[in-house]
């Protein structure tokens, strides 16, 4: 009896071990490439085509309770030059899609439902540098279609 009151204490322990889920983490490589762009790009807007979703919760990441699910690794990165008024960042999907933005200053930016279930985020001055940004879901669903869009003007 006593072995088997010690297995199964061993047992919950592992359990209350196991590790957090994971969060985003911008360090990694994305998944979609990346782009460097300046104030006054040509065209605007600038649309590349991705795949929103995730299977790590947001929930509790980043100490925030934002909804929704991305990957751990940064979808694509924007290398940012120049001074403008206002930069957005915006997705189109069929999808309800989530957008998270980390700025060169260690910002956090979020937005789910900017224009029906599509995401957008303006940054008013953007800071030079680097932006990693997450195209996830907010119901935890994979491989759906959509459109990442970068533009000066009001979207």
């Amino acid at each position: 009896m006593f072995l088997k009151t010690l297995i199964a204490a061993a047992g919950v322990a592992a359990a209350l071990a196991a590790p957090a889920a994971a969060c985003p983490d911008w360090r990694g490589a994305p998944y979609f490439g990346q782009i460097q762009l300046s104030a006054g790009f040509q065209p605007d807007p600038y649309v590349r085509n991705i795949t929103a979703g995730g299977t790590n919760t947001l929930t509790g990441c980043l100490g925030q309770n934002w909804a929704g699910f991305v990957t751990t690794r940064p979808d694509f990165d924007l290398y940012w030059n120049g001074t403008s008024s206002q930069l957005t960042i915006a997705v189109e999907s069929y999808a309800d899609a989530v957008l998270l933005v980390n700025a060169p200053d260690g910002t956090w930016f979020y937005n789910d439902d900017y224009r029906g279930t599509n995401p957008a985020i303006t940054i008013r001055n953007p800071q030079q540098g680097l932006y990693d940004i997450w195209i996830g879901s907010y119901d935890g669903s994979r491989r759906n279609p959509g459109r990442l869009i970068f533009t000066e003007y009001n979207y």
